[in-house]
């Protein structure tokens, strides 16, 4: 299950663990116009974490998840010419 919102300056996914035990923790996306941030509760910290990705970082993971194994990279537009 999931929500989404929209505020003032991002949009915010929350990503809730369903099914059998064990459950994970709610994962929170903050998508904001520069940069995308993961929070996750850490129960053995007793803390949030944040991880936070570029666009272009989101960009390589988005093609990372329908790719093979192996090392990868963007070619830019002007290098094609």
């Amino acid at each position: 299950m999931f929500t989404i919102e929209h505020t003032f300056d991002c949009t915010v996914v929350t990503l809730v663990d369903e099914g059998a035990a064990p459950l994970g923790e709610d994962v929170i996306i903050n998508a904001f116009d520069d940069c995308i941030t993961l929070t996750q509760y850490d129960p053995v910290a007793d803390k949030a974490v944040r991880i936070n990705l570029s666009l272009a970082q989101l960009r390589d993971l988005e093609a990372a998840l329908d790719l093979p194994e192996g090392v990868y990279q963007f070619a830019n537009k002007d290098d094609e010419a």
